[in-house]
């Protein structure tokens, strides 16, 4: 048989692909000739989603695409499609909202029947092989005996995905007042989680971004509920078994409402964001607890997640092998009472107290997820021994069982490094920097922005999407920009190194040629230029990623700031306008809320002198959200900098309303008018 008709899979480089590739499906990867072929053959299309460290994904696969009568239907009868999400964050969004609006539910693995225009007919997530068939199977038919029943409910979805890609406007002139920010935050704090922090739900995600928020909004306004909120979500987060206390690094989110059992995949966006997180929480609170979280996730991300290059690679897969040769989810991570009673002989009472060895860390099948109850400190008290004997001996056992561990088989390794994400911990590296002083931190942030600007920036201005195997492919969406330039200047903000604020302006700017929508007032997820998909696609709505409109809102912020720049300024407005308006359920508009708050409430501070750099490690070591910081230590040609550089002292500038107080030969004599 023609090879152009059998599984081309295994041309492409993303390891999810590859992963699929020996399938007897005739799978092809998202393509214009993909998508040619089927208009062509006029075949309905197959498209599924998913990711590398997708556990239901895999099981699927097992069940129906190694199966050689799915091979047969879906050969015959249509186009297949196998989509890596993290690739094609776009495809993911549109067949996303589809899903969503035909089930009401979403999540992956993610599978579409479409006509073959690429529009939408059927939708589900996981199916057994059972139904998989018979639903294909009549799908065809149809669309063989009624093609106009299939096209015309086609229609409607599509006028549905139409509708659903623009963002509804703001027509008043009014501003929304910022003061109704309290209510929204009064109204979010119903679903806290009093006695595990999060919300009152499972399966429970960490939300970084919601976190972020609350931890700015709580200090500003000295909300103590907000604050220990947070507290509390970090603490118990921290505890396990969501998190890697042996290893280091967060899985995606717990089943249950007690950040107990995770599907155990581990992803480079959450780590990287929590990072973050817990760096200002660290500047905010000195909790060593959480210091210890950013350390070990960052000697995860070090040791699983980085190349030779300083990029840094996608993730790990929730499934590993377990003793019996089996890919089984979190066999990597898990214990039984009887391995540990061995490992740790004398000291096992005492480690299935701190540990929890009990009922309420037992998963399944013999088998317990590591997680703290109580603080080291409590249960010291209760032992009779000093907290610092406890710390030393948990350090010991997490040692033990972490030589122990690594000679089991790893979970895989999605290899593929998305610009994106990149940006996400490359800005992790520079607040982790910033908060524990460690250059070590700073050097691999750098480097990391090295890996960027040679592999992932291509020389006639745009940004690539993905890199592997030596090669950047898939030209850039909104979200790679947005976070590579949110990255630059949060690197330049811990440097005062001109070249990154300026490639953070030059990105900008591009971002305003090929992806601004004059007449929506917010930018596409697509580039101008490149293939359009069947719908629009605008986010707006902060998740577990932030919006990428969100974050380009807060780019184009602090640049017309920096650059004085009043176009800007006029975008920000117009999108805060749209947006504010429009908040109800507080927590899908979170980092909208951070800009909210520093476009109201925000001041910015210029540290201009020869010791510039040195003060400024001295003001990021301290916890001051709604502040911009900018700095040189020669004269420079920013215009927020202009005028103000003396060579024979070091002076600090407090600004806020496009006026500045008289400069101050310390911080110590402006710290306190920052949180005013």
């Amino acid at each position: 048989m023609n090879a152009f008709f059998m599984n081309e899979l295994h041309l492409e480089s993303s390891p999810y692909l590859l992963q699929h590739s020996t399938n007897p499906i005739f799978w092809k990867a998202w393509n214009e000739n993909t998508l040619a072929t089927a208009l062509k053959e006029n075949k309905l299309i197959v498209v599924s989603i998913g990711y590398a460290a997708c556990h239901w994904c895999h099981v699927m696969e097992h069940e129906c695409f190694e199966d050689e009568d799915v091979a047969q239907l879906m050969n015959a009868a249509f186009i297949s499609i196998k989509v890596d999400k993290e690739e094609r964050p776009d495809v993911d969004a549109i067949y996303m909202k589809a899903l969503q609006m035909m089930t009401g539910q979403g999540g992956w693995p993610l599978n579409v029947v479409c006509l073959p225009d690429g529009r939408p007919v059927w939708g589900a997530t996981y199916v057994n092989k059972e139904n998989w068939i018979n639903t294909l199977a009549q799908l065809s038919k149809i669309y063989q005996e009624n093609p106009e029943k299939v096209i015309e409910y086609a229609e409607k979805l599509h006028e549905g995905l139409m509708s659903l890609g623009i963002v509804s406007h703001n027509t008043h002139l009014d501003e929304f007042p910022f003061e109704n920010i309290h209510v929204l935050v009064e109204k979010w704090q119903k679903s806290f989680d009093l006695e595990f922090g999060g919300y009152t739900r499972a399966p429970k995600f960490m939300m970084p971004s919601n976190l972020d928020f609350l931890q700015c909004y709580g200090y500003t306004f000295k909300n103590d509920g907000v604050i220990n909120h947070v507290d509390l979500t970090l603490t118990k987060m921290a505890y396990g078994g969501l998190f890697d206390t042996i290893g280091g690094g967060f899985s995606r989110y717990s089943v249950d409402m007690k950040w107990h059992v995770p599907h155990f995949e581990k992803m480079l966006y959450d780590n990287a964001q929590l990072i973050s997180v817990y760096a200002d929480a660290y500047k905010r609170s000195h909790n060593p607890l959480y210091k210890e979280v950013i350390e070990k996730t960052i000697a995860f991300i070090k040791k699983e997640l980085t190349d030779n290059h300083g990029g840094f690679y996608a993730s790990l897969d929730a499934d590993s092998l377990d003793k019996n040769n089996n890919l089984e989810e979190g066999a990597f991570y898990v214990w039984t009472k009887t391995e540990l009673e061995s490992i740790l002989k004398e000291d096992f009472n005492l480690f299935a107290e701190v540990f929890n060895i009990n009922s309420f860390g037992f998963w399944e099948h013999d088998n317990y997820v590591l997680i703290q109850k109580e603080s080291t400190t409590e249960i010291a008290q209760k032992n009779g021994i000093s907290v610092g004997i406890l710390i030393e001996k948990k350090k010991n056992w997490e040692n033990k069982l972490l030589e122990i561990r690594n000679k089991r088989p790893k979970p895989r390794l999605d290899d593929k490094r998305i610009t994106s994400w990149n940006a996400l911990m490359l800005k992790g590296y520079a607040d982790a920097y910033a908060a524990l002083g460690n250059t070590t931190y700073l050097e691999a942030a750098k480097k990391n922005a090295s890996f960027i600007m040679e592999n992932l920036w291509a020389s006639n201005g745009h940004l690539w999407h993905s890199y592997n195997n030596g090669t950047a492919k898939i030209e850039g969406f909104l979200e790679d920009y947005a976070f590579i330039i949110e990255a630059f200047i949060s690197l330049y903000q811990v440097t005062f190194d001109m070249d990154y604020l300026q490639n953070a302006k030059q990105l900008t700017d591009y971002c305003l040629e090929q992806f601004y929508d004059e007449h929506q007032h917010f930018f596409a997820f697509n580039a101008r230029n490149s293939s359009q998909l069947i719908a629009p696609h605008f986010e707006v709505e902060d998740n577990v990623i932030p919006a990428a409109n969100s974050v380009m809102a807060t780019n184009l912020h602090i640049l017309s700031i920096l650059f004085h720049n009043t176009y800007y300024e006029k975008l920000v407005d117009q999108m805060l306008h749209h947006i504010t308006v429009k908040i109800d359920y507080a927590s899908a508009y979170s980092n909208w809320m951070k800009l909210w708050m520093s476009k109201n409430i925000g001041k910015e501070l210029a540290i201009c002198g020869e010791n510039a750099v040195k003060e400024l490690s001295k003001v990021n070591s301290e916890f001051h959200p709604n502040l911009i910081i900018a700095g040189s230590t020669k004269n420079s040609s920013l215009p927020f900098l202009s005028h103000r550089f003396d060579p024979t002292k070091t002076l600090f500038y407090l600004c806020e309303n496009k006026s500045c107080l008289q400069p101050e030969n310390s911080f110590e004599n402006l710290r306190t008018k920052i949180n005013l």
